[in-house]
């Protein structure tokens, strides 16, 4: 019999992806969420807050592995901390953390940084407790997913001018995919900080833009805008692509056809 997985952020993006590829792998999986849900054969849900620590000791009591994919723009390092606390209280399962590419590469040091990149410093600060914890661990930094990506040009192009940061660097990845590399990873020995994982292309932000108002039936004029900071310069530089990490397969044009419906003509990309 397999001990039981755990998965942090099971319902989220990456987690609904996760948890079916586990279950199909035959594994029992235990989802951990803030709030209530109904579980089913194979997959239990239980209540737990990582921010409180309430419910997380019986959250990872009798697990061997805990795929932690919960994250946010706050407080990462201590929730990740309170999850490590209670894991090593009760053994020593593999931990399995979703980290961003260039967590330790982009600069989060000013006000200014901070305000628009502090999930990248809280990325960083989990990696650093998931490392430092004395349990076995292994993390996969990735690339920006394509569902990450959409909500972001969304938002821009339902303004009268679509600002689009200048020279930003992105490098969209399916959701789906690196699903699937941390499912392989869960269930392999400890690993440390394995390769980056990114998708096929990497582009600049404008041709995401305007590749989504086409696709989308939209006319806006595009705005440049050079955002200040050591963080949004580390990123123009492209500290948040992998561009010798080009693993993923299903492109963001491939993507967008399938989401807007629409047929997409290929961005620019390298």
């Amino acid at each position: 019999m397999t001990a039981t997985i755990l998965v942090t952020g099971g319902t989220g993006t990456l987690g609904r992806h996760v948890v079916p590829l586990l279950r199909a792998a035959g594994q029992d999986v235990r989802v951990l969420s803030r709030t209530p849900h109904e579980s089913r054969p194979g997959v239990e849900h239980v209540t737990a807050d990582l921010s409180t620590g309430t419910g997380v000791g019986a959250a990872v009591t009798g697990v061997g592995t805990i795929l932690h994919l919960a994250g946010s723009n706050k407080g990462d390092g201590d929730k990740t901390r309170t999850l490590v606390e209670a894991a090593a209280a009760v053994g020593s399962p593999h931990l399995v953390y979703i980290s961003v590419v260039g967590a330790d590469r982009v600069p989060v040091t000013s006000g200014v940084d901070r305000a628009a990149f502090g999930y990248i410093a809280e990325k960083r600060a989990a990696e650093l407790v998931v490392e430092r914890s004395g349990l076995p661990w292994t993390t996969l930094r990735a690339t920006q997913f394509h569902d990450l990506v959409l909500t972001l040009v969304e938002a821009l192009s339902k303004l009268p001018v679509a600002p689009s940061f200048s020279g930003y660097r992105i490098q969209p990845v399916e959701a789906a995919e690196v699903a699937e590399r941390l499912v392989e990873l869960a269930l392999a020995e400890p690993a440390g900080l394995v390769p980056d994982m990114g998708g096929p292309r990497v582009y600049e932000m404008r041709d995401l833009l305007r590749t989504y108002l086409t696709a989308a039936g939209r006319r806006r004029p595009i705005l440049s805008i050079r955002q200040p900071g050591g963080a949004a310069r580390a990123l123009r530089e492209g500290a948040g692509t992998a561009p010798d990490r080009l693993v993923g397969l299903r492109t963001w044009e491939e993507f967008l056809r399938d989401r807007v419906g629409a047929p997409v003509a290929p961005a620019r990309g390298r």
